[in-house]
């Protein structure tokens, strides 16, 4: 029972469909008729570049832009 229900939470097939929670990913592909050949795992955030940037030279930006107003 644990180890079934264990399993089922952490791989793909025994997981809630988005789309329909009381569904698992497996009974939807069984119901289109679906195979999965390939999947990749992403974090949240990942791929998100972030610009990096001095905090004093953005400082002194923002100084000289309000004083060429």
């Amino acid at each position: 029972g644990r180890m079934k229900k264990f399993t089922g939470e952490i791989s793909l097939t025994g997981q809630a469909f988005i789309m329909e929670p009381k569904k698992t990913v497996g009974e939807i592909l069984k119901e289109k008729g679906a195979t999965v050949t390939n999947f990749i795992r992403l974090e949240v955030g990942e791929g998100i570049e972030r610009k990096e940037e001095d905090f004093a030279a953005e400082v002194a930006a923002q100084i000289a832009a309000a004083k060429g107003e």
